[in-house]
């Protein structure tokens, strides 16, 4: 059904200079794109316009210029660095003889490449079944209205309609399926909010190098390659931070500039990891020239999902491919963490990064000195094996006095333990 690479397809890449801020795309970032998908780039095609020609997105020259090196290339595929409606993608076909994709055509096939797991591949099938919907009629214009007459009457649709109401059951299929799964995504993170476990999110421009630092904090094997799109699953996995305790950490999928809205819209169910996250790393590839238009795209998407409003610490990662940058933790004026310059290949600053997280996290800990009677010797040795006593004394009448630093998640699970009363016990700093 839907336009899919073979192993090995060659292709002709048109990348245009359009002086529109908003327009502009990166070559380099289609060239890694292309890589990505596993095609062969035979020759690129370059070239400057005030706007995009309205039937053919580039002039009549140009095009017929792609035509000629796709003719003497024996291209398989176009694809263009852009935005094409479907009727610039007909126009461009007619003159190369050949399949002319565009850059969101190139994502979502990216994307049904690397999911795996059941909610990621219904996810890009409605992304590409929303994305087809406007370009159905390029697959079915040699077909006429079904056969009438005696015996070979049919339901008077064209091939056309047909699809067209085949595609909307299917979608409608999906989004009940989806939102299955949602439901139970739900359940655990209302059983996560229960126990008051924080959730961080790793959130970043695609090849940021999101999931080898996930693998290098949390000691997992999460796919992580030199590629755009390595994550579409979102992994979660527990970590251990010093005073804060265990947090969810959950890696996510990539952004990217112009990121296809109907992916955003069928990735909004996976997205809520990073909407409803306590924290949010941003991982930035510090070694990126674009590193600041790579900002500004993220903030876009977290807005677009409204998850802006939701702390984040910025991760300078790859510091390995600069001279002169050390590990380090950039404050504001208040000393809360507000960047960690680190490398997650070599592991240098991953310890900084715990620190920052435990800073902006520990707001959630209770600290205090607990008197205790002598028949609470359990508890004693509960908060002993939480490592959360700093000194131990007595008082006069034998009962222990303890200074203790603990999550607040950890003391409200021994209330539910010991019982009510001991949240009396407990002087406040």
């Amino acid at each position: 059904m839907f336009d899919r690479y073979e192993s090995g397809e060659q292709a002709v890449l048109v990348h245009i200079d359009l002086p529109k801020d908003g327009d502009r795309e990166d070559l380099h970032e289609l060239e890694l794109l292309v890589s990505s998908a596993g095609v062969s780039s035979l020759a690129v095609v370059q070239g400057s316009r005030q706007a995009p020609h309205p039937k053919l997105f580039v002039g009549t020259g140009k095009a017929e210029e792609i035509a000629e090196i796709v003719k003497i290339h024996n291209a398989d595929v176009v694809i263009f660095n852009h935005q094409l409606s479907p009727s610039q993608e007909r126009n461009l076909e007619r003159v190369c003889q050949c399949r002319v994709l565009d850059r969101t055509t190139l994502i979502l096939d990216i994307f049904a490449q690397r999911a795996r797991t059941h909610e990621g591949k219904l996810q890009v099938e409605l992304a590409q079944l929303r994305h087809m919907s406007t370009r159905l009629i390029r697959g079915w214009t040699h077909l006429e209205r079904q056969k009438g007459g005696i015996g070979l009457r049919g339901p008077g649709e064209t091939q056309l309609e047909t699809d067209r109401r085949l595609l909307r059951a299917r979608i409608k299929n999906i989004r009940a399926r989806l939102a299955k799964v949602a439901v139970q995504r739900e359940q655990g993170r209302r059983a996560r909010t229960r126990n008051e476990i924080p959730t961080v999110s790793l959130v970043g421009y695609t090849n940021a190098g999101k999931s080898t630092l996930f693998n290098r904090i949390t000691d997992s094997d999460v796919y992580a390659a030199d590629q755009l799109f390595a994550t579409l699953d979102p992994t979660l996995r527990k970590l251990d931070i010093g005073d804060v305790g265990s947090v969810i950490l959950a890696d996510t999928v990539g952004f990217i500039r112009h990121l296809p809205h109907d992916l955003v819209a069928a990735f909004k169910a996976t997205l809520t990891e990073t909407r409803e996250a306590d924290l949010q790393l941003h991982v930035i590839d510090v070694a990126d020239p674009r590193r600041r238009e790579n900002i500004e795209e993220v903030q876009s998407v977290l807005k677009e999902i409204e998850a802006d409003e939701v702390p984040q610490l910025l991760v300078y990662n790859k510091i390995d491919a600069l001279d002169d940058v050390s590990p380090r933790i950039d404050r504001d004026d208040q000393g809360q963490p507000i960047r960690v310059w680190l490398s997650a290949q070599t592991g240098e600053g991953c310890e900084l990064l715990s620190e920052a997280i435990s800073d902006l996290l520990a707001k959630k800990m209770l600290s205090g000195t607990l008197l205790l009677a002598p028949q609470y010797g359990r508890l004693r040795a509960s908060l002993f094996s939480l490592s959360a006593v700093h000194e131990e004394r007595f008082d006069e009448h034998g009962n222990w006095l303890l200074d203790v630093r603990l999550p607040i998640v950890e003391w409200n699970r021994l209330i539910k333990e010991f019982g009510p009363e001991i949240e009396g016990f407990i002087n406040r700093d």
